[in-house]
């Protein structure tokens, strides 16, 4: 059985009919009409070659003849081509409805690409709950986000190599120039070369079972024999806070049991807890709010939005600096469990050395 694939066009206007246009069901349907291959080239204004050449390399594809060629006859459809247009006027008559449906459905979002009004902002980044909120706020001002989730190091690499306009990563407030955060990302993020821009202010802690019945109230407690911890993907900003505060607690990777595990968002982590998978998982109050879970608050962490300096002033990027500085933006914001607006410094252009200030002029020359 022959297969069907749709295409579509983009043009000023539309055409006379609704229908899915075919071009051998064109053909087919002038030669028919006009009885001669020269008269159905001329009513469609195509060249007698084009038609017949059409003809012939459609009939090797469908291995079936379509046309009875008998010179000095009037040309006619195959008992073969006359079934073909039977079973497209079928086919387009069932489907009406449906073809202009999926037609205004493609108008409408084609429709955003002309408008001078809209934008579109690819964005890779590490999970976060406020950045799902964003998309949905900014669409419905015509700023539309292509976020896709990732760990922080893949989200940064992914900026540097021109995949995406803007990378979603996150560290503690002030965190140490020797620190695991300065380790993972010195190399990544260039003064001169990156733009930092304020997005939310976040608490991150420990997702537990509701009403935390194994009283789990540090890192420590998760090396009690017994307690199971699900971890973040390797490379995710999580996981490379967790490494932070086990160096800090002095506490080993292998002391925890579930260490090696590896779940790809905040929302994973806290569906392995409600499913009594696990009994603890570093993450955002959000997350464990939306499962009915506990929360143990850890610490408390800047979520920041980078972009290439060259690409600050881009209509885009502006735009989003609108919907981050808007008061709507910062009541929902508010709005979030675990999100403080006060300290988010949502929208605004940040130093890197001020935020991140693990550089100096020393290693910069080096």
């Amino acid at each position: 059985m022959h297969k069907v694939q749709l295409s579509y066009l983009l043009t000023p206007e539309r055409g006379k009919d609704a229908l899915i246009r075919n071009p051998l069901m064109d053909l087919l349907h002038a030669v028919r009409e006009q009885g001669s291959i020269g008269k159905a080239a001329k009513a469609l204004d195509l060249s007698y070659r084009h038609v017949w050449g059409a003809l012939k390399d459609w009939e090797q594809t469908l291995e079936r003849p379509l046309i009875v060629w008998d010179k000095g006859q009037r040309a006619r459809l195959t008992e073969f081509g006359e079934k073909l247009l039977w079973a497209e006027r079928q086919a387009q008559a069932r489907l009406a409805p449906q073809i202009e449906a999926l037609r205004g459905d493609l108008e409408r979002a084609f429709s955003s690409a002309f408008d001078e009004n809209t934008h579109v902002l690819t964005l890779y980044a590490s999970h976060d709950a406020a950045l799902t909120a964003l998309r949905e706020h900014a669409g419905a001002h015509g700023l539309h986000l292509d976020i896709r989730f990732m760990g922080s190091v893949d989200a940064i690499a992914a900026l540097n190599a021109g995949r995406c306009t803007l990378a979603g990563f996150h560290t503690l407030d002030q965190p140490a120039s020797q620190s695991v955060a300065a380790r993972t990302y010195r190399s990544l993020l260039k003064p001169g070369l990156h733009k930092l821009i304020g997005f939310a202010h976040r608490t991150q802690g420990l997702i537990v079972a509701k009403n935390n019945p194994l009283g789990l109230a540090s890192l420590a407690d998760l090396a009690r024999p017994g307690v199971r911890y699900v971890n973040r993907a390797e490379g995710a900003g999580t996981r490379v806070l967790l490494d932070e505060l086990l160096a800090k607690a002095g506490l080993l990777p292998a002391a925890i049991a579930g260490y090696d595990s590896q779940e790809p968002s905040h929302t994973a982590v806290a569906q392995a807890v409600a499913s009594n998978a696990a009994d603890a998982g570093l993450g955002i109050e959000t997350a464990a709010h939306e499962k009915g879970l506990g929360f143990v608050p850890l610490v408390q962490e800047r979520y920041h939005l980078v972009c290439l300096k060259s690409e600050l002033p881009t209509p885009q990027v502006q735009a989003l600096l609108k919907e981050l500085q808007s008061r709507d933006w910062q009541t929902t914001l508010g709005s979030m469990p675990g999100y403080s607006v006060k300290l988010a410094q949502s929208g605004k252009i940040l130093s890197l050395r001020g935020a991140l200030p693990w550089w100096n002029y020393r290693t910069q020359k080096s």
